[in-house]
């Protein structure tokens, strides 16, 4: 039984996306699975996802709220039902782990990254998040982590072992087609490409300012995620307004999955993640797999990957942004370079190794 998503399949998030592309193929390995989803991102009528059980469990859309509700109802439902093994992704939801242990369950956590040190999160959200952390880590029978930097933390923070299992990346299937960048006004190989929420973490303004800095000629900025109602969403969104206004090509797609996500992808120029926290940003593997050149701040998370030196910029540094991305508005295609590039992820982040290395976790675990 899985828990501490908001929902599988297609829903947005870097979580989402490793529960989606994980259980599946546990399920194909023979591994009988329950996802317990939140019903705000979810439709009703939705009950399985392949192979896999989908279990609609009611939380409140408010965030602070939403997964601390959902994983009490959660944990609750797992205690009646009795699973083999309850396996809790994030720390978040993690705070559940001692109600888990003292229904009898196996508990497996999987920690994807300290969400407490995200931007958006007051006091008493900072607090749940790192209880936890502390209740997860320290509670569960076994513990996951998704990258060197989170096995080191768990390791000297809480004194325990952990397994590392990084994300994984689907080899990319190229898409020749252009109809979604002419939907959005943009040409192939001329647009600097982000993919992720719109939150504050992931520091799109800062690329919004960089590229206006930067003046590059010719170039756009796809921004690809949906916008919240929130202060932040529509800060981005007034500032892409204006830089459209002036001239400047800053293009909000909103949430894209599928095909239409495949094309930006498949024809952009370069992609672009300045952000502030990660645990090991799926989006960046998946640039990587289609052979993108990359530019990344240099948080933990995402030198983790290894890219060259060049490819890194100070967190928060626009002024560094810029410069880099002029630099690599003026960089000549290297087409060995790439296809080099998407073998090395193909190997490196393979889901069905993941799997696999998953499915130890819990045999090592299951009584049966």
């Amino acid at each position: 039984m899985v828990l501490g998503i908001r929902g599988i399949p297609h829903v947005q998030g870097g979580v989402e996306t490793h529960a989606e592309q994980l259980y599946k193929r546990l399920a194909a390995l023979g591994c009988q699975i329950e996802v317990l989803v939140r019903t705000p991102f979810v439709p009703p009528g939705i009950h399985s996802f392949g192979a896999i059980r989908i279990r609609r469990l009611w939380s409140p859309r408010q965030a602070g709220l939403e997964a601390f509700v959902h994983s009490l109802i959660g944990v609750l439902y797992a205690g009646i039902t009795r699973p083999d093994i309850l396996h809790i992704h994030a720390v978040g939801p993690a705070i559940v782990t001692p109600l888990a242990r003292l229904f009898g369950l196996r508990v497996v956590v999987t920690h994807h990254g300290p969400d407490y040190d995200r931007d958006k999160w007051g006091g008493f959200a900072r607090w749940v998040l790192k209880t936890g952390e502390r209740f997860g880590m320290r509670g569960a029978h076994a513990r996951i982590a998704i990258s060197k930097v989170i096995a080191d933390l768990i390791r000297d923070k809480h004194a325990r072992g952990s397994v590392l299992i990084p994300n994984g990346v689907e080899p990319a299937r190229l898409h020749p087609g252009t109809t979604e960048l002419a939907r959005f006004g943009l040409t192939a190989e001329r647009y600097f490409l982000q993919v992720s929420r719109i939150v504050p973490e992931k520091r799109q303004l800062d690329l919004i300012r960089a590229f206006k800095t930067a003046n590059v000629l010719g170039w756009k900025v796809a921004l690809v995620g949906g916008l919240t109602p929130d202060a932040y969403g529509r800060e981005v969104q007034a500032e892409a307004g204006a830089a459209a206004s002036a001239g400047d090509g800053v293009v909000l797609t909103g949430f894209l999955k599928g095909a239409a996500l495949a094309q930006l992808y498949t024809h952009a120029g370069a992609f672009i993640l300045p952000s502030s926290h990660e645990g090991l940003p799926i989006a960046l593997l998946e640039a990587m797999s289609y052979g993108l050149p990359v530019l990344a701040s240099d948080i933990p998370a995402n030198k983790e990957v290894g890219l060259p030196d060049a490819s890194y910029f100070a967190v928060g540094d626009v002024a560094a942004l810029a410069a880099a991305l002029g630099r690599l508005a003026q960089a000549p295609r290297d087409e060995a370079d790439r296809k080099n590039l998407r073998s090395q992820v193909a190997r490196a982040y393979d889901w069905d190794t993941i799997a696999q290395m998953t499915l130890r976790v819990y045999r090592n675990l299951d009584p049966h």
